[in-house]
């Protein structure tokens, strides 16, 4: 495996999230945005940065080799007091480095990181049914179907369902 490097991101690296997610866009359709469609700009992406460090129950994770990122894994949470304790993962993984269990380090430090911050006891995601590989990844650490949303995405002209996936931590 590449020797990887899992951080926390500063503003200094919001030119390299935008440009990263709109480059992974064009590589699989199981994202929910394509190739140059992140809706982020540089200066948008600065002020996520900036909300999610001032966050207790969010995180972003990115994952380097050399200086290039090259997964991101998410955590993003409410902060309304009913739903402060789910948090929705969202991870994503250059192709390139698919197979190399950089997706399973992401997914086993958001989990730890959510364990601890002492508000999050539930993480929820979705994924399409079709995408056999994530819902086999998710599984391993312990994410259950919780449900599916028929017709969830429309993809040259052809409908996916998505699974709700969720994980519930012991605190």
């Amino acid at each position: 495996m590449p020797e990887i490097i899992f951080r926390q991101p500063t503003i200094d690296d919001a030119q390299a999230i935008v440009d990263f997610y709109n480059i992974v866009g064009g590589e699989t359709t199981f994202l929910s945005f394509e190739q140059d469609e992140y809706p982020l700009n540089v200066e948008d992406q600065v002020q996520s940065i900036k909300a999610v460090a001032e966050q207790k129950n969010s995180v972003m994770i990115l994952a380097f080799e050399n200086d290039e990122i090259v997964g991101i894994g998410t955590i993003n949470s409410s902060n309304k007091i009913k739903s402060r304790h789910s948090g929705e993962l969202g991870i994503v993984v250059k192709k390139m480095y698919h197979g190399k269990g950089i997706g399973s380090q992401i997914i086993q430090q958001l989990i730890e990181w959510a364990k601890s911050n002492g508000i999050t006891t539930r993480i929820q995601l979705d994924t399409r049914c079709d995408n056999i590989g994530a819902v086999e990844l998710y599984k391993k650490f312990g994410f259950e179907i919780e449900g599916c949303l028929k017709n969830s995405t429309l993809l040259n002209g052809e409908y996916y369902d998505l699974y709700v996936m969720g994980l519930l931590l012991d605190k």
